[in-house]
C-alpha cells in the first residue's frame, strides 16, 4: 500500500465524482501553467477551463496555495518517499551528516524541476509557505541534525540551512550570479560542512625556553 505522506493535509477518501472533478481541475491547471506560465494561474479561469463552478475549486483547494500544492503533489510524495524508505546516501542507512548534505543536494534538484510552482508558492501566506513540504522537510531535517550534533537546537539549525533552500535565491543565484545548479548545491555541502565538523578547541600558545642569560 503507498504511504500517504502528509502534503496537502487532505488524507479523506473522495467520492467518485468529487474525485473526478479535483482531477480535471489539476489537469487544467497544469495546463495552463505549461502554457502561460504559474503567475498567471489563476482560481477563476482555471474553474472556466474545467467547466466547473468557481466555488467548487475554492471549496477543494481554498486558495492559489492550495492548488500549486496538488499541482508540486506527486513529485513531491516521490521525493519524499526517496529520503523516507530509499536507498542511501539520501534514504536511511548512512551516517546523519551524509544524508544531511545528500537530503539539501535533492532538495535543490525538487525545487528546480517545478522552480515556478515553488517561485508561485513563496507569494503565498507564510501560514502556507511554512506548512505542506516545508513542515516534512524541516521534520525530516532536525531529526538528522539532532542525531548529528546531540544536544543543539536542531529546529533552528533545520530553519537556518532551509532558508537558503528556497526558489528566489535559487533563481537568482542561477540567473544573475551565473552559477549552475552543480556549483549551488556544492556551495550547501561546504555550508554543511562547517555546520557540522566539530570545533577544535584553541591550543594554548606555547612557551619558548627562557633565554638564556648574559
Amino acid at each position: 500500500m503507498r504511504r500517504q505522506l502528509p502534503v496537502l493535509g487532505q488524507p479523506q477518501p473522495e467520492r467518485a465524482d468529487a474525485a473526478r472533478n479535483r482531477q480535471k481541475i489539476i489537469e487544467c491547471a497544469a495546463r495552463m501553467v505549461a502554457d502561460r506560465g504559474a503567475d498567471q494561474l489563476s482560481l477563476d479561469e482555471v474553474a472556466r477551463e474545467a467547466c466547473v463552478g468557481v466555488g467548487t475549486v475554492y471549496r477543494r483547494f481554498g486558495d492559489r496555495a492550495g492548488l500549486v500544492y496538488a499541482l508540486i503533489d506527486e513529485r513531491e510524495r516521490c521525493f519524499q518517499e526517496a529520503f523516507m524508505t530509499g536507498p542511501p546516501p539520501v534514504g536511511p542507512g548512512a551516517e546523519p551528516a551524509e544524508r544531511i548534505r545528500a537530503f539539501l543536494a535533492a532538495l535543490v534538484d525538487r525545487i528546480v524541476d517545478q522552480l515556478d510552482l515553488f517561485l508561485l508558492l513563496e507569494t503565498a501566506s507564510p501560514k502556507a509557505r511554512f506548512s505542506g513540504p516545508y513542515g516534512v522537510h524541516h521534520r525530516h531535517l532536525a531529526t538528522l541534525l539532532a542525531q548529528a550534533r546531540p544536544g543543539s537546537r536542531a529546529g533552528f539549525l533545520a530553519d537556518a540551512l532551509l532558508a537558503p533552500v528556497n526558489a528566489r535565491l535559487i533563481s537568482y543565484q542561477r540567473d544573475e550570479r551565473g552559477l549552475g545548479i552543480e556549483e549551488i548545491k556544492a556551495g550547501f555541502d561546504e555550508l554543511t560542512r562547517a555546520l557540522l565538523t566539530p570545533r577544535q578547541a584553541p591550543r594554548a600558545p606555547s612557551r619558548g625556553r627562557p633565554e638564556a642569560g648574559p
